[in-house]
Formats: structure tokens, C-alpha cells, sequence
């Protein structure tokens, strides 16, 4: 049929890691060919869950939001010990 999609759907369980004073998910290589994000991605909060979705394009709306985001949370992101453990991720 003409105009239908068809996505794989995978569900995975998986535990946080600590990354300095930071938790973090490794995500693998799979989901992330499946998912088709890029390297700009966006966090949607809200009670119980955390969801990952592309940047939008459009007016960037993800910006303004990062910025605010970003300085409220760089007490916690700048400290050495944050920088050696993202560094052993890379």
C-alpha cells in the first residue's frame, strides 16, 4: 500500500551509569540507526520520563531552553571530576 510507514520497534532495558556528579544511558549504536537522531538532540521532561527527540528546525525552539539550561546547570557541569568521566566515554 501506497503511504504507510513501517518502523522496528525496540524496547531495551537498560541502568543508569554515573558520569562525575551526573547520571547518564548509553545508548546503543542500533537504536540510534533506528531512531535517526542527529547529533543535536533535545530532552523533554516531565514526570516519569525523560524523552529524547531531534532539535526542531523549525525557530529552534530548543535554544532559548538550552541556554536557561545550561547556566543553571553548570555548578554541577564544571568540575574535573565531570570532564575526566564524560572523557572516558569518548
Amino acid at each position: 500500500m501506497a503511504g504507510i510507514c513501517k518502523y522496528n520497534v525496540i524496547t531495551m532495558i537498560t541502568t543508569l551509569v554515573s558520569i562525575g556528579n551526573s547520571r547518564g544511558v548509553r545508548i546503543p549504536k542500533v537504536l540510534l540507526n533506528e531512531s535517526g537522531l542527529g547529533k543535536e538532540v533535545e530532552l523533554k521532561v516531565k514526570k516519569g520520563e525523560i524523552r529524547i527527540t531531534p532539535v526542531p528546525k523549525k525557530g529552534r525552539l530548543a535554544e532559548s531552553t538550552s541556554l536557561l539550561s545550561e547556566k543553571v546547570l553548570a555548578g554541577d557541569w564544571d568540575k574535573p571530576e565531570e570532564d575526566e568521566a564524560w572523557a572516558s566515554l569518548q
